[in-house]
C-alpha cells in the first residue's frame, strides 16, 4: 500500500516529462525543416568545372616565371661594348662640320629621309678663312662590340660613312683612333682595327635558335649617354624591309648612338647588331631592327681578307608576283620572282632567262619572294655554276647560269643597256617636257611620267606627275635622269623629288618590292 501511493507522484512527473520532450521535439522537426529544407529541395551545388582544382595536376604549368635579372649580362658583356665617335676635317668656319646634335640630325635624315640634311653654305670675305684648314669637328656617335681580343671592332657602315677620323672608347676610359678595316653599305657593316691587346671580345651566339617572345638585352650610347642598358623580348625573325638582309625584330628601346651596337641574349652572346627604328619622330617608338650576327660575320670575314665583299650577279630586273598574275598563268600561288629584263652580255642573258619569266627556285631553293633572289644570288661565289628554275609560258624549266661578279667592270653592251633599263627598273616610263609645259610650269627642267607601274607606283606616283631631282639632285630631261639613275645602287631605295600640280613633294621608291 506505502509502495503504491508513495509511486503514483513520481510516474505523473515522468508522463508530464515525456508529454513536453514530444512537443519540442515536434516543434524542433517543423523549425528544422522550414530553415533547413531536404536535399531533394535544398540548392544544387556549382557544376565541378566552376570549382577550383584541387589538386596541382589539373592545372596548367607556368610557362612565365618572373622578370630576368640582367646585371649578369651586364657585368659579362659591358667591358665588350665600346663607343664610337667620328670627326670631319673642315674649315674653322665651316659649319658643317657642326656639333653632336647636328650629327645626330645628319644620322636620322640618312637613315629614315634617305637625304642628306641641307648644309648651309660656307660663310664668305672671312680674312681668317683659310687659316685652320683641317680642323677636326664632331661628327657623329655611335656604338660597337670588340670582335677579338687583338682589337678588331665591329660597327654600322652608317656610323662612320663620311668621316675623316674614327675614334674608339673603351669601359675603362681608353680611346684609340680606329683604321677603317672595310664596310659595306648594303648590309650595313663595317670593321675596324684598333692598336690594342687583350681586349674582353664577345661571344657570338647562333641566330637560329633565337625565338621569337626571347629575352634580349641592347648595350650602346643612345645621344651620346654611354654604357646605357635597355632590354625587350625578340618581336618577330627575318622580317623582310626589302635591304639585302632580313633582320630581327625587338622591342628594346633604341635610339640615335645605339647603331652598331651588339643585341644580346640570355646567354650573354651577340646575336644581332642594332642598326635601325621604325619611326615617325625619329625617336623609338617600339620597334627596333637588328642585323643577324651570322650575315654580319660573314661580311666581316670578307672585309678582313680584302676589305669588300664581293657579290654574285645574274643580270635580272626583278618584281614580286601578284596573285592575280599567278592565277593567269596557272602559276597558282603567288611565288617567286617576275623577270622584267634582262641586262646584254650578262650571265642570265647567256643562260637564256627571258623577260616573263618567273625565277621560282635557285640552286634548289625556294624563291617565296622577290627579294629572296637577290639574296641568294649575292651570297654566291662569282664564276659558280648554279641552277635556275623558271616557270615559262605553263611550264618549269631549269637552266645553268654563271654566276658573274656585281661590282666587277661592266663591258659597254652592259652599261648601255643597263641605262636603258634604268627608269623601266623602277616601273617608270618617262618623256621630256616641252618648251610650253615648262613655262606653264614655271620651272626649268624635270621630266614627265607618262605612265608609273610597280615599285614607283607603289610610291605614289602616277600618270601627269614631273620629276624634279633624282638622290637630291635636280634633273634636266630623260637622258641626264637615265644616267644619273644607271649610276646609283639599283638594289637600294632612291628618293625623287616629284610636282603634282602647285605641290611638291618626295617619294621614296624601292626597287623589287
Amino acid at each position: 500500500m506505502s509502495l503504491s501511493r508513495s509511486s503514483t507522484p513520481s510516474s505523473s512527473v515522468i508522463r508530464r516529462t515525456l508529454t513536453v520532450g514530444a512537443v519540442v521535439t515536434a516543434v524542433g522537426l517543423v523549425l528544422s525543416s522550414s530553415l533547413f529544407p531536404h536535399a531533394s529541395q535544398a540548392q544544387q551545388p556549382a557544376p565541378l568545372a566552376a570549382q577550383p582544382s584541387s589538386t596541382a595536376s589539373n592545372q596548367a604549368p607556368l610557362l612565365v616565371k618572373g622578370l630576368p635579372d640582367f646585371t649578369e649580362l651586364v657585368e659579362r658583356v659591358g667591358p665588350s661594348v665600346v663607343s664610337i665617335r667620328t670627326t670631319q676635317r673642315v674649315n674653322a668656319d665651316d659649319e658643317d662640320g657642326g656639333d653632336e646634335a647636328e650629327a645626330q640630325m645628319r644620322e636620322f635624315f640618312r637613315r629614315f629621309f634617305g637625304a642628306p640634311l641641307p648644309t648651309p653654305s660656307p660663310r664668305k670675305n672671312n680674312p681668317q678663312q683659310g687659316k685652320q684648314q683641317g680642323e677636326e669637328r664632331p661628327r657623329g656617335v655611335g656604338s660597337g662590340f670588340i670582335l677579338s681580343a687583338d682589337g678588331y671592332v665591329m660597327t654600322n657602315a652608317h656610323v662612320i660613312d663620311g668621316a675623316d677620323e674614327v675614334y674608339v672608347n673603351l669601359t675603362d676610359k681608353r680611346e684609340f683612333k680606329a683604321k677603317v678595316v672595310g664596310a659595306d653599305k648594303r648590309t650595313d657593316v663595317a670593321v675596324l682595327k684598333i692598336e690594342a691587346s687583350k681586349l674582353p671580345a664577345v661571344s657570338i651566339g647562333e641566330v637560329n635558335r633565337l625565338k621569337v617572345g626571347e629575352w634580349v638585352m641592347a648595350i650602346g650610347t643612345p645621344f651620346g649617354l654611354e654604357n646605357t642598358v635597355t632590354a625587350g623580348i625578340v618581336s618577330a625573325k627575318a622580317r623582310d624591309t626589302g635591304e639585302e638582309i632580313r633582320f630581327i625584330q625587338t622591342d628594346v628601346a633604341v635610339n640615335p648612338g645605339n647603331s652598331g651596337g651588339p643585341l644580346i641574349n640570355m646567354r650573354g652572346e651577340v646575336v644581332g647588331i642594332n642598326s635601325q627604328i621604325l619611326s615617325r619622330s625619329g625617336g623609338f617608338m617600339g620597334i627596333s631592327l637588328s642585323i643577324p650576327i651570322d650575315d654580319a660575320m660573314k661580311v666581316a670575314e670578307q672585309l678582313r681578307a680584302g676589305g669588300k665583299v664581293i657579290r654574285g650577279r645574274i643580270g635580272v630586273s626583278i618584281a614580286p608576283v601578284t596573285k592575280e598574275v599567278a592565277e593567269s598563268i596557272g602559276l597558282g600561288k603567288p611565288v617567286g620572282a617576275l623577270v622584267q629584263g634582262v641586262e646584254q652580255g650578262t650571265p642570265a642573258e647567256k643562260a637564256g632567262v627571258e623577260a616573263g619569266d618567273i625565277i621560282t627556285k635557285y640552286n634548289g631553293q625556294d624563291i617565296d619572294k622577290a627579294s629572296d633572289l637577290p639574296r641568294l644570288v649575292g651570297s654566291t661565289k662569282p664564276g659558280t655554276k648554279s641552277t635556275v628554275q623558271v616557270f615559262r609560258r605553263g611550264a618549269y624549266k631549269d637552266l645553268t647560269v654563271v654566276v658573274g661578279e656585281m661590282d666587277a667592270p661592266k663591258s659597254k653592251a652592259e652599261k648601255a643597256a643597263e641605262t636603258k633599263l634604268a627608269a623601266t627598273s623602277l616601273g617608270l616610263q618617262l618623256t621630256d617636257l616641252s618648251a610650253a609645259q615648262k613655262r606653264e610650269l614655271n620651272i626649268n627642267g624635270g621630266v614627265l611620267v607618262e605612265a608609273a607601274q610597280g615599285p614607283a607606283a607603289r610610291a605614289g606616283l602616277r600618270t601627269g606627275d614631273v620629276i624634279l631631282a633624282l638622290a637630291n639632285a635636280q634633273v634636266a630631261d630623260v637622258k641626264q635622269f637615265e644616267a644619273m639613275l644607271g649610276k646609283l645602287d639599283k638594289n637600294r631605295p632612291v628618293s625623287v623629288l616629284v610636282r603634282r600640280g602647285e605641290w611638291a613633294q618626295y617619294a621614296v621608291i624601292r626597287p623589287g618590292q
